[in-house]
């Protein structure tokens, strides 16, 4: 089996290839000069895994050029990295991926929609520089519930959809084993957590996932990547002990 990455040489991609090659399975990582010819990048492949860049200007446009190039080319089988809660009008490159989820759905392929919460580790930077300070700064509430997940569990997570059976046509919000605030990741690393407005010029849709961080969260259930994976996915304290260097 051949799995080609859209997305591949970034974060989620990279760790995608990791958990596959650790399933046996060959990978063919696909950066953005893909698209010069979609249907070359992925010909010979047995299934694509999409991943868009994050905040995409047009994420349906990319997901729709990736289903059209793996029909072409006989690539039947297609799992599409989008996000928990895509359809949120608060937030516009969530609502990109509620598009795209749709388009998948009906693409004609063999489908699996997976649908991620934050990561772990997107704190990390944000932690290592924090320790100076003994305090984690973040533009959105300290105390509202998120699912956040471990990267390396998602990725795991992925593997196991494109290579057992079963998983066609279905869709899977994955989170971790427990609702966290922020300010509960920085406790399990010995800091504090404080809101503080974001500095300089910020994305508009960057601002609109704060605010709507600041009255909502982002909260997952975690039994569906428990089912996946076969255990418990991993708690923060746990990311934050393997790699938190």
């Amino acid at each position: 089996m051949k799995v080609a990455i859209l997305g591949g040489s970034g974060k989620t991609g990279r760790a995608v290839g990791a958990a596959l090659a650790q399933a046996g399975v060959a990978t063919r990582p696909l950066g953005r000069a893909a698209f010069d010819d979609l249907p070359a990048a992925l010909a010979g492949a047995d299934a694509v895994h999409v991943i868009a860049p994050n905040l995409h200007a047009d994420e349906p446009s990319y997901v729709a050029a990736v289903l059209a190039a793996a029909s072409e080319v006989g690539v039947g089988r297609v799992s599409y990295h989008s996000v928990a809660s895509p359809y949120v009008p608060a937030m516009p490159h969530h609502l990109g991926k509620a598009v795209s989820e749709d388009m998948v759905r009906r693409s004609g392929l063999a489908w699996t929609i997976l649908q991620p919460c934050a990561y772990v580790q997107n704190l990390l930077p944000a932690l290592r520089a924090a320790r100076s300070v003994g305090e984690l700064s973040v533009p959105y509430a300290v105390d509202t519930p998120f699912g956040m997940v471990d990267l390396q569990d998602v990725a795991a997570a992925t593997a196991v959809v494109l290579t057992a059976d079963g998983h066609v046509g279905a869709t899977y919000e994955l989170g971790g084993p427990a609702l966290v605030s922020v300010a509960d990741v920085a406790a399990a690393a010995g800091l504090t957590a404080a809101r503080v407005p974001a500095e300089g010029d910020v994305h508009p849709w960057l601002q609109a996932m704060f605010d709507y961080y600041d009255d909502h969260g982002l909260p997952t259930g975690g039994v569906p990547l428990r089912a996946l994976l076969g255990r418990a996915p991993t708690s923060v304290a746990d990311v934050l002990a393997r790699d938190l260097a």
